[in-house]
């Protein structure tokens, strides 16, 4: 939008001039508002029959006890409150630009990590970033990938994801998968059990775990079911059978009546976690110094594996 029908007069308007206007609106006196704005009563009058001037129409009646706004001075006072909240706002986004994040990190974190990590990540962020706010939105991988790009969200913690322009990444930590069982399964006290242990059609699985280790496509070889972890565990409960669940839930899903957990046996199974972010974001080196604490966080819960990392992958 241009703006080049501002007329000279309208343009060498100041905010300060606004600011004056608005104080005698508020106090309703010349006087009144000339002592709050620390000027003179005549240097007052002056700046507000110069804003008049540039606006060709009156703001306020004169003459009586108390200064009055005219009906058309009503709209345009109005307009200047818009005007100088606007700048208002515009100063503490200027200022915002001194805290890292530019004042608050909006992270996007997948619905079956979010409330597993984040109460690791809740003390130390205010610690390490001063001043910034941290605004979580949880939801499906695919779908915080999408609302990065489209600017709604200022990062992703997200399994690796097909190419995406214009999206930078940096790998962080490997999380492995645990056996979720009912308490009567015919394995459930064993510490450790193999996949080849196990019937495939027995399988309860989440849609992110299902092509890891386990081929499940239909009724016969297994269910996959888009809910959350602790719907899964119901499920399980119900159904009998034994789902896969990242092992940072551990804690939270062993808690839950007839449910035991396993360490599966034998080849790894499980996911990697990195941190995306836009290649154009302004705070780049604070999106690197958030990965650096989230790998710091992985490193100390003994559950996750840090991945390797040797610079900032675009992708």
């Amino acid at each position: 939008m241009q703006h080049s029908m501002i007329s000279m007069g309208l343009a060498a308007v100041s905010l300060r001039d606004l600011s004056l206007v608005q104080a005698v609106h508020r106090h309703g006196s010349f006087n009144s508002a000339a002592r709050a704005m620390h000027i003179s009563p005549s240097g007052l009058s002056h700046q507000v029959q110069k804003v008049e001037q540039a606006l060709g129409a009156p703001l306020f009646e004169r003459g009586g006890r108390k200064i009055v706004s005219t009906a058309g001075g009503q709209r345009l006072l109005q307009q200047i409150d818009a005007v100088l909240t606007a700048a208002e706002h515009l100063q503490q986004l200027a200022r915002a630009g001194e805290v890292a994040f530019g004042g608050e990190l909006r992270l996007g974190v997948p619905a079956s990590l979010g409330p597993y990590l984040l109460p690791h990540l809740i003390a130390p962020f205010p610690q390490h970033f001063p001043g910034a706010r941290l605004g979580i939105s949880e939801g499906k991988p695919r779908g915080l990938l999408r609302r990065l790009s489209e600017g709604e969200l200022d990062a992703v913690l997200a399994p690796p994801a097909p190419a995406l322009s214009g999206i930078a990444s940096r790998p962080l930590f490997f999380e492995p998968w645990e056996l979720m069982l009912r308490a009567d399964h015919p394995l459930a006290g064993q510490r450790e059990i193999a996949l080849d242990q196990l019937d495939p059609a027995e399988a309860t699985l989440m849609t992110e775990s299902h092509a890891d280790g386990l081929h499940c496509e239909g009724s016969e070889h297994g269910h996959v079911q888009d809910v959350s972890l602790e719907s899964l565990a119901a499920l399980v409960s119900l159904r009998g059978g034994y789902a896969l669940v990242p092992a940072l839930a551990h804690e939270r899903l062993a808690s839950m009546p007839n449910i035991v957990l396993a360490k599966l046996k034998g080849l790894e199974s499980g996911r990697e976690i990195a941190l995306y972010w836009r290649d154009a974001s302004p705070w780049s080196e604070d999106l690197d110094g958030f990965a650096e604490l989230l790998r710091k966080l992985a490193k100390r819960l003994k559950v996750l594996r840090l991945t390797n990392f040797v610079e900032k992958a675009s992708v």
